[in-house]
């Protein structure tokens, strides 16, 4: 089957606002820093109200949606499937994600609220998340464009999609689909918590039906037990292609012999938040364009580098003297 895309993605559709946090008010609301933790309406309610006098700023968000909105950029061919609210968040949600002719919308609505997630950015530009789902949790198997994901060459899931049961059938189900059709499986493993709560589960998952894993030093660890050397090593296993992200040191990446290691590019980092999602999309990119693992890695790398020196998960925009570089 000839494919018309390059990546469909199945993600959390998240409205991020963002502030500029000091770690004594991660205390106050009781978070974990650097991990994403689950909260209902009404916490999250409580939360806005309590940091309101701070300068936010909100835009739309969510790990795979972050990645394709990041291949869209490059030039690929992208379709991102979520869900909303049937309110105002929801409809500037779809409006900025699918702003462009390299993306198309598979995103439903729901009865609940549009989702969203307040990140707090801390001086050392640590993210810390506090996520309420809302509609995104209704995601179902109704709601997939099912002849999209038959028409793409790779398959991108967040594991955020694989702990929740409804979340986990309905990405399942797309999983098989494409695994019956010759579409790739790429799964970035999002959070080392989510790791740890469903180690066994994702593991299995991974065995049955990824091609392509990302994880950075942390997650990986917590998906392995191991370093980052001998975890890319367990990965690459499991799988035809292993990514080990290290943040500011670089990144391993393997596939059966073949081992490259991707130095960071170094810039003045302000704000980490979307990094990873970054390196994902310059390096399903490449892969989508047929280039070798270190070239992937190196455009994953770069686009890291331009997210990070800025505030927000998302690049607007990129040079064609950049572009033409890359």
């Amino acid at each position: 089957m000839e494919k018309q895309y390059d990546v469909y993605g199945i993600g959390s559709a998240l409205m991020d606002f963002l502030i500029e946090a000091d770690e004594e008010l991660l205390q106050q609301f009781n978070l974990k820093k650097g991990n994403m933790h689950l909260i209902d309406e009404q916490q999250s309610i409580d939360f806005m109200k309590r940091i309101k006098e701070y300068n936010m700023k909100i835009a739309p968000g969510g790990s795979s949606a972050n990645t394709l909105a990041g291949i869209s950029l490059l030039g690929g061919k992208v379709v991102f499937c979520g869900k909303v609210g049937d309110d105002e968040h929801g409809y500037l949600y779809e409006k900025k994600t699918c702003n462009n002719d390299n993306t198309k919308s598979n995103i439903a609505k729901g009865s609940c609220i549009t989702g969203h997630t307040i990140t707090f950015i801390t001086p050392d530009s640590e993210r810390t998340f506090a996520t309420h789902l809302g509609a995104a949790m209704e995601l179902s198997k109704e709601d997939l464009f099912e002849e999209d994901i038959k028409l793409s060459k790779i398959l991108h899931v967040e594991g955020y999609q694989l702990e929740d049961p409804n979340l986990k059938s309905t990405t399942l189900h797309a999983m098989n689909i494409a695994k019956a059709n010759g579409t790739k499986v790429s799964i970035d493993l999002a959070d080392p918590g989510l790791v740890e709560r469903n180690k066994e589960d994702l593991k299995k998952i991974v065995v049955d039906y990824a091609d392509i894993v990302f994880a950075n030093e942390e997650e990986a660890k917590a998906f392995t037990g191991l370093e980052p050397e001998e975890a890319l090593k367990s990965i690459s296993d499991m799988t035809e292609i292993a990514i080990v992200k290290l943040g500011k040191l670089g990144s391993w990446i393997k596939r059966g012999q073949e081992k490259a290691f991707v130095d960071a590019y170094k810039v003045d980092a302000i704000d980490t938040t979307g990094a990873g999602d970054m390196f994902a999309a310059g390096f399903l990119y490449g892969l989508c364009n047929e280039m070798d693992l270190e070239k992937s890695g190196k455009i994953g790398s770069y686009i890291a580098s331009k997210v990070v020196s800025q505030i927000g998960a998302r690049l607007d925009e990129i040079s064609k003297e950049e572009l033409d570089k890359l």
